[in-house]
C-alpha cells in the first residue's frame, strides 16, 4: 500500500525550467533529475543521495588540490531541484513506512479479535501455544537457576519447588501462571483467586445450634447444603475454566496493545499527511529550511527515541537527506519490529498453529483412504452423479429454457401447441359435406338453399339436421333400420367434434399469447438459485468497502483524538496543534486513522473494480477527495454522502447495511 499519489503534486512543483542541452558535464544530473519522477521509489532516492554525496566528495577533493570545482550555476539549479524532490520522496517513503506498519498492525488486532469472538477459537488457540508456553516455563526455571548458580536436579521440577523459585524471581504470587501467560506481569488480574470456601466447623456448628427437632435440622440445613454445593461447583468451575479465561484476557491485551499502536502510527501519519501545503511551501524556499523539515520528520518518526539515533547536528541538506534515510527510517522500522516481538503481539507462527492438525491429520488421512478405498464405487457413483445433476442443471434449467426464450421472441408466437390449425378445417369440412348430403337427399334442397345451409354450418347452425333427428327418433326403430337416424346422430357427433377442435384452438391462442409468459416461469428457479449464489459472492467482496465506509462516515463525526502531547514540540507545530479540530480541520489521529480506511477503499477499487470504467474512475476521483489533506470536516461528509448517493446501489453497500441493521 503507497500514498505516493498524494505527493505526485509536491514532487512536480520541485521542476524547474532550465537549459542544460548539449552540455555534456550536466548529463548525470539531468538523468538522476528524471529518474526522481513520481512515484519515486525508496531505491532511486538512496541513488540520488549516494551520487550527490559523491559528487560533493569529489568537489571538496578539487578544492583542496587548488582546482576550481567543476559545478556551474546551471548544475546548482539542477542540483536544487534534485534535492527537493529527494526531500519529497524521504516525506513520501515516511508516509509510506507509517501507513504499511499501520495496516499490518491493525489486521493483527482484527487477527486477535476474531479469535476473541468464540470461545472454542480460544481453547483451540490455547492448544496451539501450550507447548510454547510449557517451553517458556522451562527456560524461565533454567534462567533463574543459572541466575543463583543452583545445581539442576529433578526435585527442583516440583510444581511447589517451581512456584517458590519463580516466586523470588517475579514477586508474583501467581509465578507460575505469569510463566505461561506472560500477560499476567503487566496485567495482574484479580479473578485468579476462586471465590472463598466457607469452613466445615463453620457449617456444622450452625446445624447444631438451628434447631434440636429433626424437622428443624433438615429445614435449616437444605439452604445450607444448597449453599455450600454452589461454592464447591463455582470453585471447581473457576479452575476448570481458568486456563481460557486467562487466554482470553492475554488476546485481549494484545488486541488492545495493537490497537494502541495502531493509533500511534495513525497520529504520525496524520501529522505528516496535515504538513503537505507547508512542504509545498518548503519545496520553493531555501535549504535552511528544508533542513528543519527533515527534523520534523524525525521528531515525528522517532520521537522520544530520538537519543538511540545518535544524530549528529547537520551541517548541510544533503548530510541531512542522508542521516534520515540511512538512520531515522531504519531505526523508526526496528523500533516498530522490536516493539512487536517483545510483547509478542503478532500472531503465531504458522507451524504452531498447525501443529494439531499435522498431529491429527495423519490417522485421520489413513482413516479416509481406507473408507474411499471400501467404497470406491459408492464414492465415484456419487461423484459422477453430482457432475450430471450440475450439468442437467445448466442445459435444462437455464441454457435450454433461454434458448427458447429468444426463440419465442425471434419467432413472435407462431405455430400451434395443442392443436393444428389444418385438423380443424379437414373436421369442419367433412361436417360440411354430411350435413349438405343428408339435406340434398332427406330434404331435396336446391342449390341455392343448400349454399345456405352450409353458411349457416359455418357460424354452427344445424337446424335443418336437427329436424330430421326430431323426426327420426319419433319412430327410432323404424328410421334407424331403413331411415337417417343414424346419418343425422353421426352428423352431431362430428358437430360436437368441430366444436371441441375450436375450443381447443382458443385455448391454443391464448397459450400462444402467453408463451413468453411460461417461459420465463420455467426458467425463475433456476434463475434464483444463480441469483442468490451471485449475491452471496457479490457480498463478500462488497463487505469490505461497505465496513470501511461506515468506519469512515464513524471518523469523521467522532473524530478521535489522543489526550496526550509529546513534550518537545516546535512553534509551528503548537500553532498546527492548537488549531486541530477548529474551521474543520481533522485531530492528527482522526486525520491517520481516515487514510487507514480510505486506503482499504483504493485498494478495493484498484483491485475489483473494472479497469477503464467510468465507475473505477468516479470512484477513485471521491477516494482522491478523502485522502486529500486540503479538505476540512464538513467537505469530507459531504464526499462520503455522495459516495453512498452515487456508489451504494452498484456496490451493494445498502443491501449489506440493511442486512446488519437490527
Amino acid at each position: 500500500m503507497s500514498v505516493s499519489h498524494i505527493t505526485c503534486k509536491l514532487v512536480q512543483s520541485s521542476t524547474l525550467f532550465i537549459n542544460t542541452a548539449a552540455i555534456p558535464s550536466k548529463d548525470a544530473l539531468r538523468s538522476l533529475f528524471l529518474s526522481l519522477s513520481p512515484p519515486i521509489s525508496p531505491s532511486n532516492v538512496r541513488d540520488g543521495i549516494k551520487y550527490l554525496q559523491e559528487l560533493e566528495d569529489e568537489n571538496s577533493t578539487l578544492s583542496s588540490a587548488g582546482y576550481a570545482p567543476r559545478v556551474g550555476g546551471e548544475e546548482h539549479v539542477l542540483k536544487d531541484a534534485i534535492l527537493g524532490r529527494l526531500v519529497a520522496g524521504i516525506y513520501t517513503k515516511a508516509l509510506d513506512t507509517l501507513l504499511t506498519e499501520a495496516i499490518a498492525t491493525e489486521t493483527e488486532a482484527e487477527w486477535w479479535a476474531d479469535m476473541e469472538r468464540s470461545w472454542l477459537r480460544i481453547a483451540y488457540h490455547l492448544i496451539q501455544t501450550l507447548p510454547l508456553r510449557i517451553s517458556n516455563l522451562v527456560k524461565d526455571v533454567l534462567r533463574v537457576l543459572r541466575s543463583n548458580n543452583q545445581p539442576i536436579s529433578f526435585s527442583l521440577f516440583k510444581p511447589s519447588s517451581i512456584s517458590d523459585l519463580l516466586k523470588k524471581d517475579t514477586g508474583l504470587p501467581y509465578s507460575i501462571a505469569a510463566c505461561i501467560f506472560p500477560h499476567l506481569r503487566t496485567h495482574p488480574q484479580a479473578s485468579l483467586v476462586p471465590p472463598p470456601l466457607a469452613p466445615f466447623r463453620t457449617y456444622s456448628s450452625s446445624l447444631r445450634s438451628s434447631s434440636s427437632s429433626p424437622s428443624g435440622i433438615i429445614t435449616s440445613a437444605f439452604p445450607k447444603l444448597w449453599r455450600t454445593f454452589s461454592i464447591t461447583a463455582q470453585h471447581f468451575l473457576h479452575y476448570a475454566t481458568l486456563p481460557l479465561r486467562l487466554t482470553n484476557q492475554e488476546i485481549h491485551a494484545k488486541r488492545l496493545e495493537l490497537e494502541r499502536i495502531r493509533d500511534e502510527r495513525a497520529e504520525a501519519l496524520g501529522e505528516l499527511t496535515s504538513k503537505r501545503d507547508e512542504l509545498s511551501r518548503t519545496l520553493q524556499a531555501d535549504l535552511d529550511e528544508r533542513s528543519a523539515f527533515l527534523q520534523v520528520i524525525n521528531q515525528v518518526l522517532v520521537g522520544r527515541h530520538m537519543d538511540r539515533v545518535q544524530l549528529e547536528l547537520p551541517t548541510s541538506l544533503l548530510d541531512a537527506l542522508a542521516a534520515t534515510s540511512s538512520k531515522v527510517l531504519p531505526m523508526h522500522v526496528s523500533l516498530h519490529l522490536e516493539c512487536l516481538r517483545v510483547h509478542s503481539l503478532l500472531r503465531p507462527s504458522r507451524f504452531v498453529r498447525i501443529w494439531p492438525s499435522l498431529l491429527v491429520l495423519p490417522p485421520l488421512t489413513l482413516y479416509a483412504v481406507q473408507r474411499v478405498g471400501a467404497s470406491q464405487h459408492t464414492l465415484l457413483s456419487l461423484a459422477k452423479d453430482a457432475g450430471e445433476t450440475f450439468k442437467g442443471f445448466c442445459r435444462g434449467w437455464l441454457v435450454e429454457p433461454l434458448a427458447d426464450i429468444a426463440k419465442t421472441v425471434r419467432a413472435g408466437g407462431e405455430g400451434s401447441i395443442i392443436v393444428q390449425k389444418g385438423s380443424i378445417d379437414a373436421d369442419l369440412q367433412s361436417l360440411e359435406r354430411m350435413a349438405l348430403s343428408l339435406a340434398r337427399e332427406k330434404l331435396n334442397y336446391s342449390s341455392i338453399q343448400l349454399d345456405e345451409l352450409s353458411s349457416k354450418l359455418r357460424l354452427g347452425d344445424l337446424t335443418p339436421i336437427l329436424e330430421i333427428y326430431e323426426e327420426d327418433i319419433k319412430n327410432p326403430v323404424r328410421s334407424a333400420i331403413s331411415g337417417t337416424l343414424l346419418r343425422s346422430a353421426f352428423v352431431q357427433v362430428q358437430k360436437a367434434k368441430v366444436d371441441v377442435d375450436q375450443a381447443l384452438a382458443g385455448i391454443d391462442k391464448l397459450l400462444r399469447s402467453q408463451e413468453l409468459t411460461f417461459a420465463f416461469v420455467g426458467v425463475a428457479p433456476a434463475l434464483s438459485l444463480v441469483y442468490v449464489a451471485g449475491g452471496y459472492l457479490g457480498r463478500l467482496y462488497a463487505g469490505a468497502s461497505s465496513h470501511a465506509m461506515r468506519r469512515i462516515e464513524h471518523l469523521l463525526i467522532t473524530q478521535p483524538r489522543t489526550q496526550h502531547k509529546e513534550e518537545h514540540r516546535t512553534q509551528v507545530e503548537e500553532r498546527l496543534d492548537s488549531t486541530e479540530g477548529k474551521g474543520g480541520a481533522l485531530p492528527h489521529l482522526t486525520a491517520g486513522l481516515l487514510l487507514l480506511s480510505v486506503s482499504s477503499l483504493r485498494q478495493y477499487a484498484e483491485t475489483w473494480l473494472p479497469a477503464r470504467s467510468r465507475l473505477r474512475e468516479g470512484f477513485l476521483g471521491d477516494v482522491g477527495d478523502l485522502e486529500d489533506p486540503g479538505l476540512g470536516r464538513e467537505e469530507k461528509i459531504l464526499v462520503v454522502e455522495r459516495m453512498w448517493r452515487s456508489w451504494g446501489h452498484a456496490l451493494g453497500w445498502q443491501r449489506m447495511t440493511a442486512e446488519v441493521s437490527p
